[in-house]
């Protein structure tokens, strides 16, 4: 054998090697997820939800790697996460007292809105286990329009509707929207769509799950309190809290009190943050945008390790750790996982 064709197999093997023990880092940090998940240390913790997709090469998808895919089928195969039943009181869902309902963000496109039976049977299929509700993404962009069409095909698929009401005109990142602001929400400027999206969700007459304005305490959306009054406190409301995070819970209970006022009590809120916000500064605490327990039902957070492969590494348990006593500390609603994922490493 030359020199050369052994260099050549040498490099081939080191990279095979490579390829297969960053797919089992993914693979480890899903296992160590599923692991945390099934201790006592989180009682609150009543609902998980993966975010399936590979937008920009993200290799989010569960079945980014075989390895990966084989550690949550494993995971998610225990009885503890439910996949078939849903509890409701007064049309408000309602936490299992002895188990974690399992849900997905299905892979509905890097839109997030591209929903359809299809793609939420293909996850199923390859997770061998069903979803309790499908995740997408009800972009304002030029109207507020209630996604009729979304709803029906999920209802239509046996699972709950989950509508992220995500006021933007567009999916540029890290500054103001030109058009939807807190202010503006709660000004009554969108009132007319608003009452009508209100309506034609209660005119669906199934349950419905929502949020509005998904980590809010991230500044890679419009709606954060950076560009909404940031952290100066005398021009609107209570002379002792930071406007920009105000204006989001007074533009939340807006919302709420909208659809309440036409009908829509078949909504269960949601208030959704991201495990580590931007700017990390005081103002932009998570309990400083909370609406109050009189508006919300129940309380969600993203938790995702690196996104791409030169971001700081971390354990699912260490960032729940980290988060999981400041959400408990803002309430005593159940707890959902409503986003977690990691790219293959």
């Amino acid at each position: 054998m030359s020199k050369y064709l052994l260099i050549a197999l040498l490099i081939l093997f080191i990279s095979c090697d490579k390829d297969k023990s960053t797919s089992l880092k993914k693979a480890k940090w899903i296992e160590n997820a599923f692991v945390t998940l099934n201790s006592d240390k989180y009682p609150k913790i009543k609902a998980i939800s993966w975010w399936h997709e590979n937008f920009d090469n993200s290799l989010l998808r569960i079945d980014s790697s075989p390895e990966s895919l084989e550690a949550y089928k494993k995971g998610v195969a225990d009885t503890l996460f439910i996949s078939n039943t849903a509890h409701f009181i007064n049309n408000k869902l309602t936490a299992d007292e002895n188990g974690i309902y399992h849900a997905a963000f299905p892979d509905f496109g890097g839109t997030e809105d591209m929903v359809s039976r299809e793609r939420i049977l293909a996850f199923e299929s390859l997770v061998k286990k069903n979803i309790v509700w499908a995740y997408f993404s009800n972009n304002w962009y030029t109207k507020i329009q209630f996604p009729k069409t979304e709803v029906e095909l999920i209802r239509n698929a046996g699972k709950l509707p989950f509508i992220r009401l995500m006021p933007r005109s567009n999916f540029d990142e890290g500054g103001p929207d030109p058009n939807y602001t807190m202010q503006k929400i709660i000004n009554g400027d969108f009132d007319t769509e608003l009452i009508q999206w209100a309506k034609d969700a209660a005119a669906s007459d199934i349950p419905l799950l929502a949020e509005f304005g998904t980590e809010m305490n991230g500044n890679w959306f419009p709606w954060n309190g950076q560009y909404n009054g940031g952290e100066v406190a005398d021009e609107y409301g209570a002379l002792d809290l930071p406007d920009g995070p105000e204006r989001f819970r007074d533009a939340y209970r807006h919302i709420i009190d909208l659809c309440r006022q036409n009908g829509a009590n078949n909504i269960t809120w949601f208030f959704h943050v991201d495990a580590y916000g931007e700017p990390d500064a005081a103002w932009n605490n998570i309990q400083n945008y909370y609406p109050g327990d009189e508006y919300i039902d129940w309380l969600g957070v993203s938790i995702y390790g690196p996104q791409e492969r030169d971001e700081d590494y971390q354990e699912f348990e260490e960032i729940l750790d980290d988060i999981y006593p400041k959400l408990t500390a803002l309430s005593d609603k159940p707890v959902a996982i409503l986003e977690f994922a990691i790219t293959e490493m």
